[in-house]
């Protein structure tokens, strides 16, 4: 396992919130009620995870409009995992260098704990690269999102008092955002150990169904790994992807659009794996078409916010 040094401003809060969701839980007893409010977070916010910083912000594998973009970030950044910009950056560079050292979080290299949460607190994964998200940075309001990165969850958390007290604040905020930090973080270290193996790839991440359940759709990581460009990543009719459903339906009453979709060619398995590129570049070069080939990126001038 990697050793990092991990930074005490990020790693406190975050024991913090594991604290207050078993010691609250203990206090106040179980609730059906309160079990059906934290699923029911869980489930928009992780849709926030999965259609926002991943298959938005990571992929740009649909266009939406400039205000439906913010309000991906908005909800995306309710689960306190930090900026859409930052996410977006260290996961571009996660499909750049993909089980490889140079990956921010290769279960390959630095063992289980380090790939499911250590990569998250590291000091060192800290700064956001704007070289790597220059698409998205140009816009003035995803970067003052990105330096305030905790202002949706507390207005989230705030809201939730207001409406239901301690007992709203405690199952909707403070237990939904454990299960919803735990189940993203499934992706980067189950995904790449537990499953089945559809396609080659040059990385370790596998199919897991039961993952997909979890996490609406990202279980499918192998097809993803194969064609990370997809906004679909359950490619056959059985995978079940409810991020997928979710932007099915946006796209009906016209919020989102141009959703990029595998051709059988590419469920069929004739598409080589882009090998993990190592080279380092310029930090004030734009992201060059081949590395958006790597991380997966349409096209920006197809994917801009209008």
């Amino acid at each position: 396992m990697k050793k990092r040094d991990f930074g005490w401003i990020v790693s406190l809060p975050f024991y913090a919130v594991h604290v207050t969701a078993v010691v609250g839980v203990a206090f106040m007893g179980v609730s059906w009620k309160g079990i059906a409010l934290a699923l029911a977070l869980y489930y928009v916010r992780m849709f926030g995870v999965t259609g926002g910083y991943h298959r938005y912000f990571s992929h740009r594998t649909y266009r939406t409009s400039r205000a439906f973009q913010f309000f991906l970030a908005l909800l995306a950044q309710s689960s306190i995992q930090k900026g859409a910009l930052w996410w977006a950056a260290h996961h571009r560079d996660h499909h750049k260098y993909s089980d490889t050292p140079k990956d921010p979080h290769s279960y390959r290299d630095y063992g289980f704990w380090y790939s499911h949460v250590g990569w998250i607190l590291s000091s060192e994964t800290e700064e956001t690269d704007y070289s790597r998200v220059s698409d998205l940075a140009r816009y003035p309001e995803l970067r003052w999102l990105n330096k305030w990165h905790v202002v949706p969850a507390v207005v989230l958390a705030v809201a939730l008092f207001f409406i239901g007290g301690w007992f709203a604040l405690l199952w909707g905020f403070f237990v939904s955002t454990v299960l919803l930090w735990h189940g993203t973080f499934t992706i980067n270290s189950l995904s790449h150990m537990w499953g089945k193996r559809r396609y080659t790839t040059t990385d370790d991440s596998k199919n897991n169904p039961v993952l997909a359940i979890v996490t609406m759709g990202e279980g499918w990581h192998n097809n993803h790994h194969y064609y990370p460009r997809s906004v679909r990543q359950g490619f056959r009719w059985w995978q079940i992807d409810m991020t997928y459903y979710v932007l099915r339906s946006l796209a009906l009453v016209g919020i989102v659009w141009d959703l990029h979709v595998p051709s059988q060619k590419v469920i069929d398995g004739d598409v080589a794996p882009v090998p993990a590129k190592k080279p380092a570049r310029s930090l004030a070069a734009p992201v060059p078409a081949t590395e958006a080939v790597l991380a997966g990126i349409s096209s920006p001038s197809l994917a801009d916010a209008e």
